[in-house]
């Protein structure tokens, strides 16, 4: 009887078998290409480096061709090649060479354990300024984030202009992958790579492999956010009605409706005149209200009277006069009063010998 969850888990130091010519020996049915842009600042390197490329894609039975003219790489299969993923690996190979990945790190991707990914992190940020200040945020201080980052992930990473390139095993990626993505969200990168050494920890011992981690990854919680402010005029939309608004009442119809429309001139402005009036006394009473506040005087505050100190506790005079006269009787170094009496006797008696 075998255990089902020693069935599910890959041991360690397994490695899959390679592909080689007896898995396919009549080889691919048709030819695959890839080509890709590269920029002028890699040209003069490209150059260099070129024999190296061809040489490496050549045991895989791949060919490659650099046009300087266009600025462009090409890799295409060959009637030997045997290995159909050939043409993937050679095909990201170019793609790391255009972003600035150096040959040596670039060429392992041809390795059966090694994967690639190219993050792009142009689009994630608005600000250009934001932009590159998260970018050297996740580079760190001379480099040295991207340095533990690179050694907590087991992958090569390459921030070069609006892309990051990682280069190692798959469970690597996904970390770099994380860690790239909350940094342009505004997350700093040491909370992930505080969170990978635990979980570093964590996996050496066999016992908490198959258990869950929760418990011991750290949480962090976002401190300096403030509560957007709701403003203070809020435009609520009104339901809307089919039919259209009241007309507003004219001058004339209010006055019809009042009663003021047949009134005579005179009495029109009469009643002006009182609205006037009225209008000017409630201002002149306001004013003088105002005005009086000044002679008003302020409320004072009622007087506290003070506690008279409590004399229930009586001091003991005749008890300290003792201790005073106790005191004086001791002397530094001094006899107790029973043992001087003793030897005052012991005296007396040598004496009456004598």
């Amino acid at each position: 009887a075998v255990d089902e969850s020693e069935l599910l888990t890959v041991p360690d130091g397994w490695k899959e078998p390679a592909f080689t010519r007896e898995d396919n020996p009549k080889g691919l049915l048709e030819e695959s290409s890839f080509a890709t842009l590269f920029p002028k600042y890699r040209e003069a390197y490209l150059k260099e480096c070129w024999p190296l490329v061809q040489k490496a894609l050549g045991e895989h039975y791949v060919n490659a061709a650099l046009d300087l003219i266009e600025g462009s790489m090409t890799v295409t299969t060959t009637k030997k090649t045997f290995d159909p993923y050939a043409i993937i690996r050679a095909r990201d190979l170019i793609k790391l060479l255009a972003r600035s990945v150096p040959f040596e790190q670039a060429v392992r991707i041809l390795q059966d354990d090694v994967a690639c990914d190219i993050i792009k992190i142009g689009s994630l940020v608005r600000k250009r300024e934001t932009f590159i200040k998260r970018r050297a945020r996740l580079l760190g201080p001379k480099g040295s984030t991207l340095k533990a980052l690179e050694l907590l992930t087991n992958c090569y990473i390459m921030v070069q202009g609006n892309t990051v390139s990682a280069l190692g095993p798959f469970s690597g990626l996904k970390e770099v992958r994380k860690v790239v993505l909350d940094t342009m969200k505004n997350i700093h990168p040491i909370y992930n790579i505080k969170t990978l050494m635990i979980k570093r920890e964590l996996a050496k011992d066999p016992e908490l492999r198959t258990q869950s981690w929760e418990r011991f990854l750290p949480k962090f919680k976002r401190k300096n956010l403030k509560k957007r402010k709701e403003p203070k005029k809020k435009n609520t939309k009104k339901e809307y009605t089919p039919f259209p608004p009241p007309q507003p009442e004219s001058q004339i119809d209010k006055e019809l409706a009042s009663g003021e429309y047949f009134l005579k001139e005179r009495q029109k402005k009469r009643k002006q005149m009182e609205e006037i009036k009225a209008k000017q006394a409630d201002a002149l009473k306001r004013r003088q209200e105002e005005r009086n506040k000044a002679f008003i005087p302020p409320k004072e505050k009622p007087v506290v009277k003070t506690k008279k100190a409590s004399t229930e506790k009586k001091i003991d005079i005749d008890a300290i006069k003792e201790k005073v006269k106790n005191a004086k009787k001791k002397k530094l170094g001094a006899l107790p009063e029973e043992e001087v009496k003793l030897k005052m006797a012991a005296d007396e008696k040598k004496k009456k010998k004598k």
